[in-house]
């Protein structure tokens, strides 16, 4: 059954990324109610441009993925609109752009908490969603996907969303956002580690393909490692025992890692794709409610 147009659009969203852009609004408005400044309009306005920008950004990976040959039938992963001929390049194209028009006029709405400097904030995260795979050197050729994931929905994104609510920034927001960036760019290793022999043929140069498999799964560790290291960090900051509420993610993180590691087909990693997500989610939940406190 060939599936509706709903359903198209749906899954080239891919709600398996859509955690990454709400756990650090989560995480920045829970440090902002600890201060005592928590704005729900503004949190509000935060979120939906941090979902805007992260849709647009998979609109950008669906059309300039396949105009660079990254999406062929070689491909292993869950179908691409633009690629599986669902939609045409110049609806994807025209999609993506009104997309991050969306996310412009949402942030425009911050400049009332944060000022007119976000606009400079707002800009380039559009461009970096776009010039992760798109415009004259992608990003994600060229492996610093993971580093755009880690600034952008990692410190920016959980730094704006406090600023605007609070007006300052501090070491507290610095040392949240940095688990927030981690496991949202681990979602991306995956990705990528799913994908890497398609890549590597299409000279999508992801950090996967530069340093191989291992690599990536010392990274997928490491980030695990630091994510739960954060926690320790804030205790000793004089927050309350609650702030180690994600450690008890533990058991799960340590079978994520097995999961990949014994991983043998795509199918699996897909798998593992949407739970890492749910990963971030669960962490940033729990990191959440142990700050506030």
């Amino acid at each position: 059954m060939n599936p509706t147009r709903c359903q198209i659009w749906f899954a080239a969203a891919r709600p398996r990324t859509l955690p990454a852009a709400v756990a650090p609004v989560l995480v920045g408005s829970a440090l902002a109610w600890r201060s005592g400044a928590f704005d729900l309009a503004a949190a509000t306005l935060c979120l939906g441009f941090a979902l805007l920008v992260q849709i647009g950004t998979n609109f950008a990976n669906d059309y300039y993925d396949h105009a660079q040959g990254a999406d062929t039938a070689a491909r292993v992963g869950p179908r691409r609109a633009v690629a599986a001929g669902l939609v045409t390049p110049a609806t994807m194209r025209r999609a993506m752009f009104l997309v991050f028009a969306c996310a412009f006029l949402v942030g425009l709405g911050l400049i009332r908490w944060g000022g007119p400097w976000l606009l400079v904030i707002g800009v380039a995260s559009i461009l970096g969603g776009i010039a992760y795979t798109g415009g004259p050197w992608p990003l994600g050729y060229h492996g610093l996907g993971d580093v755009f994931v880690f600034i952008f929905f990692g410190l920016v994104a959980v730094g704006a969303t406090y600023f605007v609510q609070v007006g300052r920034l501090g070491l507290d927001v610095f040392l949240a956002a940095i688990p927030v960036g981690l496991l949202a760019a681990n979602i991306l290793v995956v990705n990528n580690y799913r994908d890497v022999e398609t890549d590597a043929v299409a000279g999508k140069r992801t950090l996967v393909v530069r340093f191989g498999r291992s690599a990536a799964r010392a990274q997928f560790v490491t980030s695990h490692v630091i994510a739960f290291v954060i926690p320790l960090g804030f205790l000793a900051r004089g927050f309350g025992l609650s702030c180690l509420l994600p450690l008890g993610l533990l058991p799960l993180a340590w079978s994520h890692q097995r999961r990949l590691r014994m991983a043998a087909t795509p199918t699996e990693l897909i798998a593992l794709l949407g739970d890492t997500g749910k990963f971030l989610a669960l962490y940033a939940v729990l990191l959440a409610a142990g700050v506030v406190r």
